[in-house]
């Protein structure tokens, strides 16, 4: 979709590769870009389409991710690739990578940050914590999320941090972002970008707690997984909290109700990705023994969203472009209640693009069932940062 903005945005549902990504260019493509994002599904030849993209978009810095669902102009899609190009005029941008995160060390991610920082104060001397955010694009299933997300920001300072884990539809395989060139697992991408335009980094959920209690009395915490509850197994004491069967607990059922945890006054949702055949339960974030929880329902989630967004219009004006990190189990509610369509509309509508993730990443914290991102609105003479 091209816009005078020096921002465009696209979606393409071609299923070949090579064409895709050929597509893709060609609705993006404009003078002096300077930062290409985009969101594909993991259906595709990632070889393919990396070397088609290396071709396509030679000499500009390029990033991405897989996905479980794409968001774009035409709404929520899927089995395609959503995205956006900016122009040096909008944005300077600098990128880079951690590898082997089941190694990750603190000192790493204090590096990365410092590094990333000065060079991009290098390349744009107006830099400042006012006008410059930090997107972070993570493998979905590295289970470091929540120390890189918190070890980044800390280096980051008052630069705001947005950003989401990678999918693979709903397969739980193998997640992928694209980093230098090619895809990679066990990797976390950071970008930090400065631009004159305003912007405000957001996040909205839609659940209420009860006063149902759960406490975490056995967990492996290495690879999240909750072994009991209150001291019963896991999944047993979830649907008797729920008044449910066992066999009920779909990842539709995980979508509408799931748990949250009381920090800092507020509650954040320790999403369920699924229930084991062992009677465990395997969540999306971090989890340790002696944590009290309580089950969540949800509220409006169209009038939650629509509330963010008018809040967001009442900070920067009307978005050129919300880049939006949207949970798969938030996919699974709307699809479930028949909202796609209502829900696509009041993205489109907003300018969003973006993708369905195995998490959201919200300034240093990890979090689960919320849409967080970027918003960023047409160009003013002021600049008010997050």
């Amino acid at each position: 979709m091209h816009t005078d903005t020096g921002i465009r945005r696209t979606y393409t549902a071609a299923t070949d590769a090579r064409v895709a990504a050929q597509e893709f260019y060609r609705d993006i493509e404009q003078p002096d870009m300077a930062l290409v994002i985009f969101f594909c599904s993991n259906d595709y030849d990632l070889d393919a389409l990396a070397q088609e993209l290396n071709t396509l978009f030679r000499d500009v810095q390029v990033i991405g991710c897989t996905s479980a669902g794409e968001i774009g102009p035409g709404g929520y899609r899927e089995r395609g690739i959503s995205g956006v190009s900016f122009s040096s005029q909008v944005c300077s941008a600098v990128s880079g990578s951690l590898t082997q995160l089941d190694q990750f060390q603190i000192a790493e991610g204090h590096a990365l940050g410092k590094h990333l920082l000065r060079q991009l104060k290098q390349n744009a001397e107006s830099m400042t914590e006012q006008n410059t955010f930090a997107l972070l694009l993570i493998d979905g299933l590295c289970l470091r999320e929540e120390r890189v997300t918190r070890t980044l920001q800390e280096t980051l300072g008052k630069v705001p941090l947005a950003g989401g884990s990678a999918g693979d539809g709903m397969s739980f395989g193998k997640t992928y972002v694209y980093a230098d060139g090619s895809f990679r697992s066990d990797c976390a991408l950071l970008t930090l970008i400065t631009t004159p335009l305003p912007f405000t980094v957001f996040k909205t959920q839609h659940f209420v707690s009860t006063d149902q209690r759960l406490v975490i009395t056995e967990a492996d915490t290495s690879r999240r997984v909750v072994k009991e509850i209150n001291g019963l197994p896991a999944v047993e004491e979830y649907a008797r909290l729920l008044g449910v069967s066992e066999h009920e607990l779909t990842p539709a059922r995980f979508a509408a109700s799931p748990v949250v945890v009381l920090i800092d006054g507020s509650n954040y949702v320790r999403a369920i990705q699924k229930a084991n055949e062992d009677g465990s339960i395997t969540l999306y974030c971090a989890i340790e023994e002696g944590v009290v929880l309580r089950v969540a329902h949800g509220a409006d989630i169209v009038e939650n969203l629509e509330t963010a967004l008018t809040n967001i219009r009442a900070q920067i004006g009307p978005p050129e472009l919300v880049i939006t990190c949207d949970c798969i189990l938030r996919r699974l509610e709307i699809v479930q209640n028949g909202l796609s369509d209502r829900i696509g509309e009041i993205l489109k509508s907003n300018n969003a693009v973006g993708f369905n993730t195995y998490g959201e990443q919200f300034h240093g914290m990890h979090v689960n069932q919320t849409l967080s991102g970027i918003a960023l609105g047409a160009r003013r003479t002021e600049v008010h940062g997050a």
